[in-house]
């Protein structure tokens, strides 16, 4: 008898925690985690076994066929060197879609210009072995430390500079501290284990996971519109409205009057609804999307 299909899902715990599970929700997924068992969510799905770690950690237990999937950060994939196949980048973080940045970073009132001028300095930083081959790649030698976080209030006092990510500066500045250099953008990234990619099982239900969990990130930032329209006023709604494809007429039971139907930025929502109702739409819905899959 076959043994039924399991796929060990790794999900980071902390900071992503949140947005990840709102975004396997809005997929198709749920979580929860039963009293006591803080690192081991259970989910609605029978096939998914779970459980919650540092991303930090992620990469190696996949690498290593602890786990078939994971949920991390590209910066922790280089950061750890983890040989493993990425499946998707999932452009979405705690706060904003945008990439993060791993940076190297000063008070404001030191003199260091570029990282050449932190030769024999201390650096502080949880990209340890990053953050080495970074100063090995400028030709700098100076003193790497772990630190478990909080890196921010280390400086000047006990380190000269460290090397931190970063979604919106706000830490940074709130320290005094100001960026020297970029040494990579970061965004989150679904990864497999090479043997689980390699197994047709697992792998159809990997690349499910995939394809919802990008029809959630689309579905994110577009939302849907729909409108009745007169045939007189037709062709000035529809040169004013953008879509994915091309908008969707339908006749409606009353003589020359259409339902349109269409999806949009959300961002543009705003500006666009009243220029539609100016051109004759009549009876405007905007509603949210939950996935869009192309």
């Amino acid at each position: 008898m076959q043994e039924p299909l399991k796929i060990k899902l790794g999900l980071p715990k902390g900071s992503l925690q949140e947005a990840t599970f709102a975004l396997f929700k809005k997929a198709g997924w749920n979580f929860h985690i039963p009293s006591g068992r803080s690192y081991e969510p259970v989910a609605d799905d029978p096939e998914i076994e779970a459980v919650l770690l540092r991303p930090q950690e992620i990469p190696l237990y996949v690498q290593d066929g602890v786990l078939d999937a994971g949920i991390t950060g590209y910066d922790w994939i280089q950061d750890c060197g983890a040989q493993v196949h990425e499946v998707l980048e999932l452009q979405y973080s705690k706060s904003t879609r945008n990439p993060i940045r791993v940076v190297l970073a000063v008070h404001n009132d030191a003199p260091f210009q570029s990282v050449k001028d932190l030769a024999g300095k201390r650096i502080a930083t949880e990209y340890v072995r990053l953050t080495q081959r970074y100063l090995e790649q400028h030709g700098v030698q100076a003193h790497v430390e772990f630190s478990w976080g909080a890196c921010e209030v280390k400086v000047p006092q006990l380190v000269d500079a460290i090397v931190v990510n970063t979604e919106t500066g706000s830490s940074l500045r709130a320290h005094n501290l100001r960026i020297l250099d970029v040494l990579l953008y970061s965004t989150t990234r679904l990864i497999a284990n090479h043997e689980a990619w390699a197994n047709p099982a697992k792998r159809e239900k990997i690349e499910s996971i995939a394809l919802m969990l990008q029809g959630a990130l689309n579905a994110g930032a577009l939302v849907g519109l729909k409108m009745n329209v007169h045939e007189s006023c037709l062709d000035a709604v529809l040169t004013e409205l953008p879509a994915l494809r091309k908008p969707t007429l339908s006749p409606l039971s009353d003589k020359g009057w259409y339902a349109v139907e269409t999806i949009i930025e959300e961002r543009v929502a705003r500006d666009l609804i009243p220029r539609l109702r100016k051109a004759g739409a009549e009876g405007l819905v905007e509603y949210p999307l939950n996935k869009v899959i192309p």
